[in-house]
């Protein structure tokens, strides 16, 4: 499997110089799941400033675009470690070396 990711939200704001809604935060989660097993991570990551040369109107803007920007955000040594850390989540799923409850 391969971790998918999606965007649950973008903060944008109405106006910046002669831009209009402009986003500047992307609210992202990346899953995967392994049969019953599944990891996830989420977080909120801030863009930077857009240029006029390269913004895409919000009504244009896709699913795959935003997911993009997260990433390049973010940055590629950390999506890796986001990725990892999901995997090892299903990982431990799978066989668990942490119990909790109480023995009767």
């Amino acid at each position: 499997m391969a971790v998918t990711w999606n965007v649950s939200s973008l903060d944008a704001t109405k106006t910046v110089g002669s831009l209009s809604d402009v986003v500047t935060t992307v609210h992202w989660i990346a899953t995967e799941t392994d049969g019953e097993h599944t990891g996830y991570r989420y977080g909120s990551i801030a863009l930077a400033e857009a240029k006029s040369s390269s913004f895409t109107a919000y009504k244009d803007i896709t699913k795959d675009n935003a997911v993009s920007w997260a990433k390049a955000a973010i940055g590629s040594d950390e999506v890796t470690a986001i990725e990892t850390s999901i995997a090892l989540q299903i990982s431990e799923s799978k066989s668990p070396t942490v119990s909790s409850g109480v023995p009767w």
